[in-house]
């Protein structure tokens, strides 16, 4: 194993994380935006009220999304197992 497959490998997984996370991490920033704004409006500053949302929003798009988060992480982990032979094997 070579130290450019080694690099080539870390790269792909940090990527397909940054891919998966992505909509989770974005549905919660926009949600917490809206909550901070409503929050400034009104002048209530209670934590729960930003928290719960947020974790809302994660698992709506957790259950929306999560047939192609499937598909993604499944093609990844089929590449890293079908090419273990050529990692080894170097």
């Amino acid at each position: 194993m070579t130290e450019a497959l080694v690099v080539s490998i870390m790269i792909e997984a940090m990527r397909m994380a940054t891919l998966l996370s992505a909509p989770m991490l974005i549905g919660a920033l926009v949600v917490g935006l809206l909550v901070s704004i409503f929050q400034a409006v009104t002048q209530i500053q209670e934590q729960t009220l930003a928290i719960i949302p947020k974790m809302g929003a994660m698992i709506a798009v957790l259950a929306i999304l999560f047939p192609w988060f499937l598909s993604q992480a499944t093609t990844y982990m089929s590449g890293i197992f079908t090419n273990i032979p050529r990692y080894i094997g170097g």
